[in-house]
């Protein structure tokens, strides 16, 4: 999958059906030995690219459950950290 096919995709906390953000306002971390994604960075508080807040949500990929056609669906519990 190509990062493009995930842009506009919203995430979603399986925990508690609480929206985190949109694929594309984000960052991403890489292993850059391995190429790895290794985790999602969220902007935490924002609308289409705007800051309220600095703070963001550190989202590890293994925390992804389920990436359909308009959402991913992550599990959160004890795993998102807010900086």
């Amino acid at each position: 999958m190509r990062f493009s096919e995930l842009n506009g995709k919203e995430i979603i906390d399986l925990n508690n059906g609480e929206r985190l953000g949109t694929i594309g306002y984000t960052d991403l971390v890489i292993d850059p030995e391995s190429g790895d994604i290794k985790a999602i960075v969220l902007p935490k508080g924002s609308f289409m690219g705007l800051k309220k807040s600095r703070e963001e949500v550190y989202i590890p990929w293994e925390a992804i459950r389920k990436i359909g056609p308009d959402m991913i669906i992550v599990e959160t519990r004890d795993k998102a950290k807010i900086y």
